[in-house]
Order: C-alpha cells, then sequence, then structure tokens
C-alpha cells in the first residue's frame, strides 16, 4: 500500500456524514481503499508512506463550482475607474499571448492548490463572456499549465456573445494581427480544443461547453435574432449532449432561466449555471424538474446586485454547488472564505441565523459539488474505491482550537492558509504549506511581467487608477 494518513479527524462526507475523531484513510495508486479508526487500520496495513495528522482536519479535497481563467492577471484591474469589463474584453480578445494564458493558469491552480481546492470548473476567459476560442493553442497552453501543477479542471470553452465574427489580435514581439472569427470557427476552435484536451492528464483535465446567457430583460431580442440564437445554442448543446460534456453558463439571473428553457432547450442533468440570481419560483421548479445544477457565488459581484435564493433552491431539490468566481476583480480562489460569506449572507438576508448550516455548506463545497460536476462516484467524499483527492487542514492554531465540533472550525473559522498537505490521485502535491510540483516563485515574476506587458499592448494604463474618492469617502 501507498499511503496511511493516520491520527487524524476524519470529515469523510461520506452518505452518513462520519467524523472520525481518531482517524486514518489507507491509499493504494490513485484510490481510497478504507477509512475508519486509525488503530484498525495501522493494524490492517503497511505503507510505503506514513502521513502523521495529528492535530489536522483530514477531509476530501475541496471543488469549485464557477471560475474564469485571464482573471488571475487581472486581479482589481480597473474596478476602480469603471473600466474592468473594457480590461476584459480589450485583453482577453486582443492584447493576450498564449504566454498570458499559461502563466495564468499556473497562477490560478497554484492558488487552488495553495487553498486545498483540488478539482474546479474555468470558463476561458470573462467579463461579458469574451472567450479565448479563435485558436486551440490558448486552451492547451493552459490545459498543461493544470497538469503540471497536477489539480483537476474542467476549461469551458465556447463562443461569445453575438454578433458574429468576432475581432481577435495575434501578436508575434510587438507585432499585432488583427482578423475577425465567425461563429462556426469558434465552434471548430472549441472541437479541437475538446479533441486535444479533454480526459489528458490522466483524466484530470476535462473540456465543458459554455454558451453566452441571453438577457432578453435588457435587451429584447428580435425574432431573426432568437432564431440565430436557436441554431448557435443548439450547435453548443449538441457537443455537449453528444460528447457527455458538462455545459454550464455564466451569469443567469431572473428570466433567463425560463427562457433558455422554453426558447433554447438548453436544461437538463449535465447543465450547471452560475449566479441565478432573482430567480423565480418557476424558475426553480423548471431546475428541479430538469436535474439542472446551480453554482453559487457568494462573493460575486452578481452576488451585490441580485440574490441566489440557495435555501429555496436546496429545498425543492436543486443541486447547488460553491463557487468563487474567481480570481478577479475582487475576490480569491479561497473556498474557506466563500464558505463563510455563503452562511453569513443568506442569514443576513432571510434575517434568521439557522440558514445553511456548516455541515450543508461543507457538502455544497465537497460532495454536493461533485454531483454537480457529475463526479459523485468518484470525487467529493473520502470513501473506499473513491479517487484519493485529500486535504489536510492544521488545526494547531488559535483560531481553529479547540479541537471539539471539527466541521464548524473549519467552515467558520479556516482559512486556505491552514491547509497543510493537498493529495490529488494518491500524489502528494503539498506539504506543510509547501508546494512541491514547481517552483512557485519563478511563477510569481512571469505573472507580473506578463500583466505589464499586456497592459502595454492594450493601451489601459488607466487600469491601475483609483478615482479622487478612494479615500476619505463612503463610496466611489
Amino acid at each position: 500500500m501507498d499511503i496511511l494518513i493516520k491520527n487524524g479527524i476524519v470529515v469523510t462526507m461520506d452518505p452518513s456524514r462520519r467524523v472520525i475523531m481518531d482517524g486514518a484513510v489507507a491509499v493504494e495508486g490513485d484510490r481510497i481503499i478504507d477509512v475508519g479508526p486509525s488503530p484498525k487500520l495501522e493494524k490492517a496495513y503497511s505503507a510505503d508512506t506514513e502521513i502523521q495528522a495529528r492535530g489536522k482536519v483530514v477531509m476530501p479535497g475541496l471543488m469549485d463550482g464557477h471560475a474564469h481563467a485571464g482573471h488571475s492577471l487581472l486581479r482589481s484591474l480597473g474596478m476602480h475607474n469603471d473600466t474592468w469589463y473594457k480590461a476584459c474584453e480589450v485583453i482577453y480578445a486582443e492584447a493576450s499571448t498564449e504566454e498570458f494564458w499559461e502563466v495564468d493558469a499556473l497562477l490560478t491552480y497554484l492558488e487552488r492548490l495553495r487553498f486545498g481546492t483540488t478539482c474546479g470548473v474555468t470558463f476561458l476567459g470573462g467579463g461579458d463572456s469574451i472567450m479565448r476560442v479563435d485558436d486551440p493553442v490558448y486552451a492547451r497552453r493552459h490545459c498543461e499549465a493544470a497538469e503540471r501543477v497536477g489539480v483537476r479542471a474542467f476549461v469551458a470553452v465556447g463562443p461569445r456573445r453575438p454578433p458574429f465574427p468576432s475581432k481577435y489580435s495575434r501578436w508575434s514581439g510587438k507585432s499585432r494581427r488583427d482578423y475577425m472569427v465567425s461563429f462556426d470557427e469558434q465552434v471548430q476552435t472549441c472541437e479541437k480544443i475538446i479533441q486535444q484536451n479533454h480526459g489528458s492528464a490522466e483524466g484530470r483535465v476535462k473540456v465543458a461547453m459554455m454558451m453566452p446567457t441571453p438577457h432578453p430583460e435588457d435587451k429584447p431580442i428580435t425574432s431573426s435574432e432568437l432564431e440565430d440564437l436557436k441554431q448557435q445554442s443548439g450547435t453548443v448543446r449538441g457537443i455537449s449532449r453528444r460528447d457527455g460534456l458538462m455545459f454550464t453558463m455564466d451569469g443567469h439571473s431572473r428570466g433567463t432561466v425560463k427562457f433558455c428553457h422554453e426558447e433554447l432547450n438548453l436544461l437538463g442533468p449535465e447543465a450547471l449555471f452560475s449566479h441565478s440570481t432573482d430567480i423565480t419560483e418557476e424558475e426553480i421548479r423548471l431546475l428541479s424538474e430538469t436535474g439542472t445544477k446551480v453554482a453559487h457565488n457568494p462573493s460575486a459581484v452578481a452576488s451585490i446586485l441580485g440574490r441566489c435564493p440557495v435555501p429555496e433552491l436546496l429545498d425543492a431539490g436543486v443541486t447547488v454547488a460553491l463557487g468563487s468566481d474567481a480570481g478577479a476583480p475582487d475576490r480569491s480562489y479561497d473556498m474557506f472564505r466563500h464558505m463563510f460569506q455563503c452562511m453569513r449572507y443568506h442569514r443576513r438576508h432571510l434575517r434568521d441565523p439557522r440558514v445553511l448550516p456548516p455541515g450543508k455548506v461543507l457538502e455544497m463545497a465537497t460532495i454536493d459539488a461533485a454531483r454537480a460536476f457529475r463526479e459523485e462516484g468518484s470525487l467529493g467524499s473520502l470513501e473506499a474505491g473513491k479517487k484519493a483527492d485529500i486535504v489536510l487542514v492544521d488545526m494547531r492554531k488559535p483560531h481553529l482550537q479547540p479541537l471539539n465540533m471539527p466541521v464548524d472550525r473549519v467552515t467558520y473559522f479556516a482559512n486556505g492558509n491552514d491547509v497543510d498537505t493537498v493529495i490529488v490521485d494518491g500524489r502528494v502535491l503539498m506539504t506543510g504549506g509547501k508546494i512541491k510540483t514547481m517552483d512557485v516563485y519563478s511563477v510569481y515574476d512571469r505573472a507580473n511581467q506578463e500583466i505589464e506587458a499586456a497592459v502595454g499592448r492594450s493601451g489601459l494604463k488607466d487600469l491601475y487608477e483609483t478615482t479622487d474618492r478612494y479615500w476619505g469617502h463612503s463610496r466611489y
């Protein structure tokens, strides 16, 4: 046997939600083979590597239901002077290089790894659905970076928002070439991305299909636009159904779930809809009836402007995963922070401190997320036969003592920097808080170089500016 983690507080997230105060986890290859009391497993197994987990919580790797590539390099830029979306639009499509997407991915997955998130969904772009799908090389560089870090990734790709064709730029040194890319060409790029990357990294990297969320409530859709939208969404959704891929959408709000169901036939058990703020009772029912999942991002700007009705969705039987919507403009990949935010957010709205118990929120970041990803058979809990994606949280710190009620401790008080050890597929990627897969400081240096270069190419020098009301005022 390869690894025996012993003498830890094992939070299994199994069907019985066992918490074993002196527990052990036995790992062989990439799978968990046993979970139980330490004395029992120590007698039963002889391991090549023993990990002493005394004073630590042993739990499944956390899972992130929604985030964006590119955002790790664009943190804070433009958020103080209302140019954030302009930054996404220009930099992602016209001022980013292959190296930009590689370094951003390294930074993203290193942050997830450091904070104990072993699996997550990442859109290949952001802002108002600015996807980098003019050439498969950008997705390839992203996926290769995820493989190097060692965590799991669902990389979501799909066409940009109409109208088409869309403008993109390629750079060779300081030389720029602009070109227009049609909807069909963007879809063809997505097909190549699937062929090249889905199931790579020994199955840890998978591709999902995405579609920009239409918002007829903001701008009426003409009959001809609707026909185009039906054809386009049918093409994209058809690929996801044909290949058995996750289908995900960013930015659902009141009325859009109903529109996507009645007009576009996009709902279904393999669909994961992000944000879903201010949706109606009818839309909650539609999500429940179709088995469509929701990714709730309590720290996102969308959750300031509206509210995802998580308790109501759960009561209706809808699977809700927790998401970060990271890493920009103002939020991190620390899922511990988002668990805490989730509880506070809904309790304040409903004026009820009993809403969303800590155990439920931990489920949303583990086993419920695995269900949303259709991976509950292999991820999301510590059970024999499941993948060995395991996190150890060091509880020997003032804010995490005493060691009673460990689920409360990790959801209310822990943060990502308390993660000590991360194992993915039975491979130890981090121990003692130190990442083993690469030189992280070289990544940080490259990240600073790449964002300076991208801002220079974009000409958006004002992205760093604050406002004259940044200091000393109650609002911008």
